[in-house]
């Protein structure tokens, strides 16, 4: 693992700082393939828009782009990206001048199994609630309690995935993937203005489906529909796609889709 704090080789942040304290940040977890970043400048806009939203100062691009391709792979590997507010004093109240902090890690691909992508993962579903806040919905800040909580719900190693809904019963995600659902014979996707992350691979497959003439329809969709689907999908930045052969106990045909898509992913 190679990390750099501010630009410098380090491991070592302020005690004070306020991702540590509060969760008050951002994060990219970004996946390397023939030693680019896939989908960077996506990436990049997410951290723009939730920096915006957060009113945390953002490092020019150029700084960014140049620290992410000094810790990336020569192959594959994966980055993360962290960006908190900085150092500051004791209590909630931000600094009116922040200095931000920000953290880029250049990691092992992680050991997933080759079978996810041709035979499915099974998938159940979380107690686990996700609250609703428009103003955080979609962007992919430092507060991951929920998801935490929800990931300690089972230790069965061929359960690759759970899924997770809001107060109402409406299906959002999984617990670290955005959620696709073939429902009347179009894929659909949660619209995530109230909760759930905005996943670049989601926008990567909205876009992949849309250039087949085969736009994806977001809405709000209750789980009992999920429950229901022809066929389920997950997808995140460094999987791609997923299909799930089991929901809940329920067998799934795995749809041809998932492959055309990893393949579409994989010459980017």
């Amino acid at each position: 693992m190679r990390v750099l704090v501010n630009g410098r080789e380090d491991d070592r942040i302020d005690p004070m700082d306020r991702g540590l304290h509060y969760g008050d940040g951002l994060f990219e977890t970004m996946a390397v393939q023939g030693g680019g970043v896939r989908f960077l400048d996506w990436h990049l806009e997410r951290l723009a828009e939730g920096a915006a939203r957060l009113a945390i100062p953002l490092p020019e691009p150029g700084t960014l782009r140049a620290e992410i391709t000094a810790v990336s792979a020569a192959d594959r590997g994966v980055v993360k990206l962290i960006l908190t507010r900085g150092a500051g004093e004791r209590g909630y109240r931000p600094s009116p001048h922040p200095e931000p902090t920000r953290m880029v890690f250049g990691l092992s691909w992680p050991a997933l199994t080759p079978a996810a992508w041709t035979q499915g993962v099974r998938v159940g579903w979380c107690r686990m609630r996700l609250g609703r806040n428009p103003r955080l919905a979609g962007i992919k800040h430092l507060n991951r309690l929920e998801q935490v909580l929800a990931r300690a719900e089972w230790d069965d190693a061929a359960m690759a995935e759970a899924l997770m809904m809001d107060d109402r019963e409406q299906a959002i995600c999984g617990t670290q993937t955005n959620l696709f659902a073939r429902i009347a014979d179009r894929w659909t996707t949660p619209v995530l203005d109230q909760c759930g992350v905005a996943g670049v691979m989601r926008r990567a497959f909205i876009t992949w489906a849309a250039s087949r003439g085969e736009p994806v329809i977001e809405r709000e969709l209750p789980a009992v529909e999920v429950a229901g689907a022809a066929a389920v999908l997950l997808t995140n930045a460094v999987i791609g796609a997923w299909p799930v052969h089991e929901l809940a106990g329920r067998a799934l045909p795995i749809d041809p889709q998932a492959a055309e898509f990893n393949e579409w992913v994989g010459r980017q």
